[in-house]
């Protein structure tokens, strides 16, 4: 028996190394792995494979409930492993470099994530309604639909859902509770009580008498108007009637809830 032949023979019982099964269905886009990471707002499970992130999650649930999920949403088999990638523990914990995050959501329709990526766009300390995300991803009448993809978010905090709210107030969250939004918003720097406040009174936008333009309320430039030049609108029509042009950074869009 040659050499060649003794090897063939023992292939069958040689034993792959330990994890190599696991590695080769990452590698694939078969498997996700995850770990625990913190972020400026505490500890999350993150789970990605080669194609990206596939979910995030509050810590705070165990890593059982959190296994359990993704079996039910996601349907891969998941792995834990002792840490993330560099690169996506700095994007956890810096908003600056997530704009290098590449996101595996396959198992979500063109229109859910035709809403989420959208989300994406709307900058750190501000909001903007149902209706607007509905609007730009040229679907205006998909105000409740924009809803049910924004609960189906499985990468909450890195696609900032909490970023979006119904137009008489802050709505709910996939990643917890109201409450839970409401703390990540307040940090963020936006300003929930005034939101709400201005919701409950039916005021949409804010113009400046300055500029002639009026914008979402917690827009930056909408934020930088002093206080004595600020006009408030109730609807889209009201604000044109007035003589103000919409705002080309914040594209503010009718609402509804």
């Amino acid at each position: 028996m040659d050499l060649l032949e003794r090897d063939l023979r023992n292939l069958g019982r040689v034993q792959a190394p330990r994890g190599f099964a696991a590695r080769v269905l990452a590698a694939v886009r078969l498997a996700d792995s995850y770990a625990e990471v913190e972020t400026p707002i505490g500890p999350y499970f993150l789970a990605w494979n080669e194609g990206g992130i596939s979910a995030v999650m509050d810590a705070s649930i165990g890593s059982e409930r959190f296994e359990k999920w993704f079996d039910a949403e996601i349907g891969r088999p998941l792995t834990r492993v002792a840490s993330v990638p560099d690169r996506l523990r700095e994007a956890a914990r810096d908003e600056r470099s997530r704009h290098r995050l590449r996101f595996d959501l396959r198992e979500l329709t063109d229109f859910e994530r035709a809403v989420l990526m959208k989300t994406l766009e709307i900058p750190r300390g501000e909001v903007r309604t149902y209706a607007w995300v509905a609007k730009e991803i040229g679907r205006p009448r998909a105000v409740r639909a924009v809803g049910t993809a924004l609960r189906r978010n499985p990468v909450p905090i890195l696609i900032p859902c909490h970023r979006v709210i119904r137009s008489d107030g802050l709505g709910n969250y996939a990643g917890g509770s109201p409450e839970r939004k409401r703390a990540i918003l307040t940090f963020e720097g936006a300003d929930p009580d005034q939101v709400e406040t201005l919701a409950r009174r039916s005021i949409r936008f804010t113009g400046s008498r300055t500029t002639g333009i009026f914008c979402m309320p917690t827009c930056r430039h909408a934020r930088r108007t002093q206080e004595q030049h600020i006009v408030s609108f109730h609807n889209e029509r009201e604000a044109r009637e007035a003589g103000f042009r919409p705002c080309q950074v914040c594209r503010p869009a009718a609402l509804a809830s």
